[in-house]
């Protein structure tokens, strides 16, 4: 039997909102788990959380993060990113004094942003974007989501934009239609698996909080639940989308995210230039931790 520190932390979270909750793992090297253990853990955990996240520590200030859904392995997972970055440098005296972390994911190196003592807030650098050409019909995606074409907006282009996942992305009218949007999980599941889509997200420039810029909600079937209460990669995606066709100027912005009108979660998007002065867009915000313990594996 292995003993394994385990923690559930809430990413996202505020005092009006459940957040996005992740499962950490915390391992002494890379290679404690086999994958196989890795996706028995996060299939015994469906429902308690949507993600489990491996942590193990390369060097004083970089560390090793993969991810696995009941499902499958991801290829990455800002939610659970936001949470594992957050506790670590929360609980660890030296890291906390630290600007910048790193994290190395399938997505390669990826830079974290220390801003608990100002915003009470981590910040991720998302991967490299990758803009799809991809076309689907707007009337086969109104019918995986249930909704009418006339519901899907014309002021934004319908686009598929990877920055960790392959992420539709689809406009909606008004905010009243956007908090209505139930999909059928099955119907919606075989539709991003015909198209080789990983999540889809839904977004509306009206909003029920002013400070905020738009509403999201993002599902993901194929990860073993049908939506994600809060999103980093989606809504990074969703910031690489904004900035091609200039709805965003790349200074900080809040998202609000999920399907209830008052209690919303709260994403944060920034932008910095990284070494060779490419355009990074971060995603950003808190966790709150709610269980610690130990994950025995038999």
């Amino acid at each position: 039997m292995k003993k394994l520190v385990f923690k559930k932390i809430d990413a996202f979270a505020t005092d009006k909102s459940a957040g996005n909750p992740a499962g950490a793992i915390y391992l002494n090297s890379e290679n404690e788990l086999d994958p196989r253990d890795m996706q028995r853990i996060a299939a015994e955990l469906k429902g308690f959380v949507n993600e489990v996240g491996y942590i193990s520590k390369i060097d004083t200030d970089t560390f090793n993060l993969r991810y696995y859904s009941s499902e499958r392995e991801v290829e990455f997972c800002g939610h659970a990113t936001i949470a594992i970055m957050y506790d670590i440098l929360k609980n660890d005296s030296e890291l906390l004094m630290k600007s910048t972390i790193n994290i190395v994911t399938s997505k390669g190196k990826l830079l974290v942003q220390n801003r608990i003592a100002d915003e009470d807030a981590v910040f991720i650098s998302a991967p490299v974007p990758h803009f799809s050409d991809k076309s689907i019909p707007k009337a086969q995606i109104a019918e995986a989501l249930g909704i009418s074409v006339q519901d899907v907006g014309e002021d934004y282009p319908i686009e598929v934009v990877n920055a960790g996942l392959e992420t539709l992305i689809v406009p909606i009218r008004t905010l009243q239609t956007i908090l209505a949007i139930y999909p059928d999980f099955m119907q919606l599941k075989l539709f991003c698996e015909n198209h080789f889509i990983d999540i889809v997200l839904v977004f509306s420039a009206e909003v029920s909080d002013k400070s905020n810029r738009f509403r999201t909600r993002v599902f993901a079937p194929r990860f073993g639940y049908l939506e994600d209460p809060a999103t980093g990669s989606g809504n990074a995606a969703f910031g690489h989308y904004l900035l091609k066709h200039e709805k965003w100027n790349g200074e900080v912005i809040s998202l609000e995210q999920n399907d209830k009108v008052d209690q919303s979660n709260t994403i944060k998007l920034l932008t910095r230039q990284d070494e060779i002065n490419h355009i990074e867009v971060a995603f950003g915000g808190g966790a709150i931790l709610r269980i610690k313990g130990e994950y025995f594996l038999v």
